[in-house]
């Protein structure tokens, strides 16, 4: 595991290998109890996970059509997610009771509105544009066929204004995985990739990428 400087305010940590998901949230919900009572530093984890889908609270039990891998009650927003290896899961823990950058306070929509920006503008650094669309979560790109597919998904949980759980960006999993289960309860558009998209990108080329978009937005 790679982690800054204790010095810096915000710890940035990479995991290698894979983090067994049911880990994963219990070292979330340590860290946000410790940043609650003053003795945690504020945190963004990425790490890779072995193939999974989560449910969201939202999450409607048709929508899980083959429970090919584990499957995971995860707490936070949202319906169904895939996790797997090729994808860059970002688990961002932050006291929203202050400001970050653009985000002000208190605000659990510009918080999100903030982790879409931050993809979009470490998506923009391989000269993929992705949007945001209106009643759809995550971040979308066009697609051969006149349609949209989703490059990235987003969910959140917030504890007495600490967040955790955050963002999924598709490098280069197997996207045949998706077909478990209806993304987001979305089921008229599909999945892409960097790879996908002709962008064959490295996991470190996609962190250093995040890294960089991260001040722009949070500061």
């Amino acid at each position: 595991m790679l982690a800054p400087p204790a010095t810096e305010a915000l710890e940035w940590i990479v995991s290698e290998g894979r983090t067994p998901y049911a880990e994963a949230l219990a070292a979330m919900e340590a860290q946000v109890a410790a940043i609650r009572a003053g003795t945690g530093r504020e945190r963004v984890w990425l790490v890779e996970h072995d193939p999974t889908y989560t449910a969201g609270t939202s999450a409607r039990p048709e929508d899980l059509h083959d429970a090919r891998f584990p499957v995971f009650s995860a707490g936070r927003g949202g319906q169904w997610t895939y996790h797997g290896p090729g994808q860059r899961t970002g688990y961002v823990m932050l006291d929203l009771s202050r400001a970050h950058g653009s985000v002000p306070p208190r605000d659990v929509r510009a918080y999100v509105h903030g982790l879409e920006a931050w993809l979009i503008r470490a998506l923009d650094r391989f000269n993929i544009r992705a949007e945001r669309r209106e009643g759809r979560v995550g971040l979308w790109v066009p697609n051969r066929a006149g349609g949209e597919d989703k490059i990235a998904a987003i969910g959140v949980r917030v504890t007495r204004w600490v967040t955790w759980h955050g963002v999924a960006l598709n490098v280069d999993p197997d996207l045949s995985h998706f077909g478990g289960i209806v993304p987001c309860g979305v089921a008229e558009h599909g999945v892409t990739s960097l790879h996908a998209q002709g962008v064959l990108a490295t996991m470190e080329e996609a962190d250093a990428a995040l890294r960089a978009a991260w001040a722009e937005v949070f500061g």
